[in-house]
């Protein structure tokens, strides 16, 4: 037997639950159009440009891994030239290069490590290879003069530049040097990247890599080198 419809009396309805307008959804809105515009791109580029972002990135990172010998071969460089200083009489005053010119990173004191994450990337051992927040940072900055000054570098970006790309600023070059450092962060460990960096870095009057600048300025192998007393 088919039911018959009755409806609900007055009281009934007052006691039956009522669904919440959608006002949170409304305020939200309205709280969207207040913000800057750069927080709003902030927010929706990676909801709008994260799947196309992800299919570059990985198609970046099957040519890089075709086209770029194995990073892990750059902890060794060539021997680097040697250069000999002579009197007139042809006796040897002073040599620099050599097969010392390299540091393995096992034989440098921890403190120079560590110094030279604290000033360069101090959140080097918690990304991989790029640093929202400092990216974020000189992002908001750039916008902010209208022009790029900043770059928001990590270590490994840094290293990413100094082996694979031009100095110039650009916008493409940025973003070549981003993928870059995330290629290298996954083909390499920490102590890798840290060790080649240490050793490619320029450090003033000529000197590349923390050897030949330990025995430049202060006469002595970054093996040996102190904390002042």
């Amino acid at each position: 037997m088919l039911g018959t419809f009755r409806p609900r009396s007055r009281q009934e309805a007052r006691a039956a639950p009522s669904r919440p307008p959608a006002r949170p959804k409304r305020v939200l809105k309205r709280l969207f159009r207040f913000l800057p515009w750069e927080i709003r791109l902030a927010i929706l580029a990676p909801i709008y440009l994260g799947i196309p972002a992800l299919i570059g990135i990985a198609c970046a990172f099957v040519y890089y891994t075709a086209t770029i010998p194995n990073p892990k071969t750059l902890r060794q460089k060539d021997r680097p030239p040697v250069v000999r200083i002579l009197d007139r009489d042809g006796a040897l005053l002073t040599e620099h290069g050599g097969a010392e010119a390299y540091a393995a990173i096992d034989t440098l004191p921890q403190h120079l490590l560590d110094a030279v994450v604290a000033t360069e990337d101090r959140r080097f051992y918690e990304h991989w290879g790029v640093d929202p927040v400092g990216l974020a940072r000189a992002s908001l900055t750039n916008l902010r003069v209208g022009r790029f000054v900043q770059g928001g570098s990590t270590l490994t970006q840094q290293l990413a530049k100094n082996l694979f790309l031009t100095p110039e600023r650009t916008l493409g070059r940025k973003l070549e040097e981003l993928v870059l450092a995330l290629w290298l962060e996954v083909r390499l460990s920490k102590r890798d990247i840290l060790e080649i960096y240490l050793n490619r870095v320029y450090l003033g009057s000529g000197a590349y890599g923390v050897e030949t600048a330990s025995r430049r300025f202060f006469g002595k192998p970054a093996s040996q080198l102190t904390l002042p007393g």
